[in-house]
């Protein structure tokens, strides 16, 4: 790769490092490592960069998926295969942005690089709506397993209290610091990912095809079940990103968060795939359907009895608590780039103990808020709902990010472009970029609509930021 002969002005706030000056992305090449890395002692290793991406992928989604998906049929495994295929390239094409921009962020740094301000801007909005309205599902989700545990479902009060708990308990651990994160983050993992892989094989020693339900069970043909299925599964997905947002916490970014990102999600595709086939062999298709919490149900059909539904239930809540603990990190991570670069509020920007603090109260309490609105509507129906609203506005930046990787491709800069490899870069960057495209297209019309609503309410603070820092 070649440098540009010229180095980059660098613009400085009072309150903030330097940046790079917009005018000049064009000619500076990569963006420089975040100026403000944490200090060594508090950065992630692959080890942990791995546990953050695969804790962040397998939190609520595997346990509440198989009974969200049932009434698609038998149709949702064949979106799960195509769902994993697209989920390893969008960590690829991650890998290949954080080598040439190590910086946190990860998609928003990506977009506003090669397209600008706001582009940048709304690519963070978008994000950062994902991560608080995946921690209200999560939280959610976390409640139908608790109520195997402690039967509180009969009281919408305790349900919230719950639900609430589950939130607030991982955004204390995140104020702590980024070394107690880490921590947390690797220990549920490991806690989380033993059983899950135990239950996932030995459940295929009790698949009965009679459990399964019609291959097409919506009535949209198999392309339209297969599209809708697959809406509804990348939620169980989000979180591919998560090394690449948090590059600026790992240890030399530029191979640590490629290679992170392709294990975590290969692992947890893994898990996913033996996981599901797993439940719908084993739990009946009618009774599935309306299951809230199946991987609980699967283990009592095994063996009988409650006694491994219980234990279930204990290791889905570990990986929910693990999941929440990394997603409120994330929660924090976008804005805390944008408002380094003056696209959000100074308050976003500030740290403590490698944390951006603010950013992670105002998204918990965001999250809160969302929580108690849709209990209202039923745990189901509110985690159904919330899990497409996620779908859409995480294709957002997931759709601008490989934009950039094609923009940098059609362009052929040299400073960006590795031309050894450019038809390989190039069909992995057209392959996410399609598929980003269609999981749009499956969120749904309810989906869309409300994505949209929480995406444009951010024009107005775009609009504030912008005007002031032309002031």
């Amino acid at each position: 790769m070649q440098t540009s002969p010229a180095a980059p002005r660098q613009a400085t706030r009072p309150n903030g490092p330097a940046v790079l000056d917009p005018a000049d992305l064009d000619a500076a090449g990569p963006a420089p490592v975040d100026p403000t890395p944490a200090k060594d002692g508090g950065r992630f290793g692959l080890a942990t960069a791995t546990a953050l991406v695969m804790g962040n992928i397998i939190g609520g989604g595997i346990f509440m998926i198989p009974a969200a998906v049932a009434p698609y049929g038998t149709v949702s495994l064949l979106a799960f295969a195509v769902l994993t295929v697209g989920a390893i390239v969008l960590a690829l094409v991650f890998g290949q942005l954080a080598r040439r921009n190590p910086r946190t962020g990860g998609p928003y740094v990506y977009a506003r690089e090669a397209f600008g301000d706001f582009a940048g801007f709304l690519s963070a909005w978008s994000y950062w709506i994902t991560t608080w309205v995946s921690n209200a599902a999560l939280a959610v989700a976390a409640v139908g397993y608790l109520d195997v545990l402690v039967p509180i479902g009969h009281s919408t009060a305790l349900s919230i209290t719950a639900a609430l708990a589950f939130q607030w308990l991982p955004a204390l651990a995140n104020l702590a610091g980024t070394r107690y994160v880490g921590a947390i983050q690797l220990v549920s993992t490991v806690l989380k990912f033993i059983p899950l892989l135990l239950v996932s094989v030995g459940g295929l020693f009790f698949f009965d095809p009679k459990n399964l339900g019609p291959f097409d069970g919506s009535g949209q043909g198999w392309a339209g079940g297969m599209t809708a299925a697959a809406a509804i599964l990348l939620f169980s997905y989000l979180g591919v990103e998560s090394a690449a947002m948090s590059a600026g916490k790992v240890r030399d970014p530029e191979r640590n968060v490629g290679r992170a990102s392709v294990l975590g999600t290969t692992g947890a595709a893994v898990v996913y795939l033996l996981g599901t086939l797993a439940v719908f062999g084993s739990v009946a298709h009618d009774r599935l359907v309306h299951s809230t919490a199946p991987f609980s149900d699967a283990v009592n059909g095994m063996f009988g009895g409650s006694w491994g539904g219980t234990a279930i239930a204990l290791a889905a809540l570990v990986s929910m608590t693990g999941a929440l603990n990394g997603w409120t990190l994330l929660a924090a991570q976008a804005p805390y780039a944008a408002a380094e670069d003056g696209l959000f509020p100074a308050a976003f920007g500030r740290e403590r103990r490698g944390v951006p603090t603010f950013g992670v109260v105002v998204s918990v309490a965001l999250a809160s808020v969302l929580t108690v609105l849709n209990f209202a509507s039923g745990a189901k129906h509110a985690f159904d709902m919330l899990v497409l609203v996620t779908t859409f506005t995480a294709t957002v930046p997931y759709l601008l990010s490989t934009a950039a990787q094609l923009y940098w491709l059609v362009r052929g800069a040299t400073e960006k472009v590795d031309h050894g490899r450019l038809v390989r870069d190039a069909v992995l960057g057209l392959g996410a970029f399609a598929f980003s495209l269609w999981l749009l297209a499956g969120a749904g019309y309810a989906a869309v609509y409300q994505g949209v609503l929480f995406l444009f309410a951010g024009i107005l603070v775009y609009v504030w930021m912008a005007g002031r820092r032309r002031d």
